[in-house]
């Protein structure tokens, strides 16, 4: 009976190789660039050049946002839950691919009895003495070994792996995603704390100014000079300008709270890093955009859609295969003895084999092959808008930069203007050539024009950050992220 079971077990491999080639269902192609709508061309106007974004934030020569970005990137608790998915992907084709090898149990028993009463047999001897045998207890041991092996005739086991090895890709472009999400977000809360930093300055240097202005009105006024129309409007003016501090400093500490969260802190922690006020980051002049069919590489979250559409497509062979014939091989081994040392004296063995075949389910099995095809015709739709958005996303950046930079250029302009205007009439007001009206004017468009200006260069780094998020910068489209789900995280794109 070893034999039949040796013969069981040589079977196994010879008919997995035999039926390795056949598999239900449709293989899975991939989708060209004229098939996703994928234009030669931008719309807009966009340098060609490509160019190195693995670690783009640090093209802003900030080292405060580099330590910020990079800290993140590997104490961020969303791509702790990232990095949770991916391994469960993994475990999920450690299971899948259980199926394609034969499962093997053992078990054991031992079992002891003994006559409470009775149970023993009463001999008479020749010489006539009676003596009583038996009725002591009795030892049963049992050792056995059962396997069994689901032939994959048709391929739905493989389709199975096929799926899962898919979606274990999927998850780890889903870790990228929200690796480049986190940086991303990180450094335009930078830019927005700084930002906050210099609109605080100039409020409280037009606060200073306005304080100069009170009292000029309150001399002009006790001299007799002028209303105190004048000294009410000098007033007004200051508080407005006292009231948009709180704001600011509220919208700051929002930005700094922001930052300490994403990189896995509490709300203050950063606060002593970003204290000290910094000038906006600016970044490059320029920077390469790279043909449109780019992105079914660049961006992670466009691979993850592709690799979702291959799994739905395997899933397909899956379903189909419930629908055909299921083989079955199973052998066991058994032994049974009243002692350990008689235990292996003689062993039985059986070798099995079953076919089973769906007759009636109500359509069910049909049912699901149609709901696998839908679902794959949804993943492709998926596939595809997220190569369409993902190329807007890429327009809308460069069409914002280049808006932000000419607004740079014309409230640098402004500013300039409206300096030079305010100058000229604090000195009228202080000399009496003009009215306070005229001053006030002139103030409130030279506030205007700083916090425009401020404005523009916020603006211009936000679009940065947001065209070098929506070209996938901030990881190595040839580094394997599954890898993470069996070990630290120590990915491209976070620190060195």
């Amino acid at each position: 009976m070893r034999a039949g079971f040796d013969r069981f077990s040589f079977i196994v491999p010879i008919a997995a190789g035999l039926l390795g080639s056949c598999a239900v269902g449709p293989d899975y192609k991939t989708r060209s660039a004229s098939e996703l709508g994928v234009p030669d061309q931008w719309s807009v106007p966009a340098p060609p050049q490509a160019e190195e974004l693995t670690r783009w934030w640090r093209n802003f020569n900030d080292p405060v946002l580099t330590q910020l970005v990079e800290q993140a990137a590997s104490a961020n608790l969303d791509l702790d839950q990232a990095l949770a998915r991916l391994r469960q992907a993994r475990e999920s084709l450690v299971v899948s691919r259980a199926a394609l090898f034969p499962s093997v149990s053992g078990s054991g028993s031992a079992g002891r009895s003994e006559a409470l009463r009775g149970g023993g047999t009463v001999i008479t001897l020749p010489d006539g003495t009676v003596s009583q045998t038996g009725g002591g207890g009795r030892t049963s041991l049992a050792l056995g070994l059962d396997a069994s092996y689901q032939l994959d005739l048709f391929g739905g086991n493989r389709r199975s792996v096929e799926a899962s090895r898919a979606q274990l890709e999927a998850s780890g472009f889903d870790y990228a995603t929200m690796l480049l999400t986190v940086q991303s977000e990180v450094a335009r809360n930078y830019v927005l704390a700084r930002a906050y930093q210099a609109q605080l300055e100039n409020a409280r240097a037009s606060l200073s100014i306005q304080d100069d202005n009170l009292q000029i009105a309150e001399w002009r006024v006790l001299a007799g000079l002028v209303s105190s129309v004048d000294q009410e409007q000098a007033r007004a003016s200051r508080a407005q300008t006292a009231a948009g501090i709180p704001q600011i400093e509220q919208q700051y500490n929002a930005a700094v709270s922001r930052i300490s969260v994403l990189t896995g802190q509490a709300p203050g922690a950063v606060k002593p890093v970003m204290a000290t006020a910094r000038p906006i980051p600016e970044g490059p002049a320029q920077i390469g955009v790279g043909i449109p069919a780019n992105v079914l590489r660049q961006r992670p979250d466009v691979r993850s859609a592709e690799r979702q559409l291959a799994a739905t497509t395997a899933q397909i062979g899956v379903a189909k295969a419930q629908l055909l014939p299921q083989f079955n091989i199973s052998g066991s081994l058994d032994t049974n003895a009243s002692s350990f040392s008689g235990l292996f004296d003689t062993i039985t063995g059986g070798l099995f084999g079953g076919i089973s075949q769906a007759i009636f389910n109500a359509g069910r099995l049909s049912a699901q092959v149609r709901s696998s095809r839908a679902a794959a015709e949804g993943a492709f739709a998926a596939y595809k808008s997220s190569v369409l958005t993902a190329l807007e996303d890429i327009e809308n950046a460069a069409v914002a930069l280049r808006s932000a930079e000419e607004r740079e250029r014309q409230f640098t302009i402004a500013l300039d203007a409206s300096n030079s205007s305010a100058l000229l009439a604090r000195a009228q007001y202080r000399s009496g050539l003009t009215d306070f009206t005229t001053l006030n004017t002139q103030e409130s468009a030279l506030i205007s024009a700083r916090n425009g200006l401020v404005q523009a260069h916020s603006d211009r780094a936000a679009a940065l950050i947001a065209l070098y998020d929506a070209l996938g910068g901030g990881w190595d489209p040839s580094y394997d992220y599954t890898g993470l789900a069996t070990a630290p995280r120590n990915q491209p794109g976070g620190t060195d």
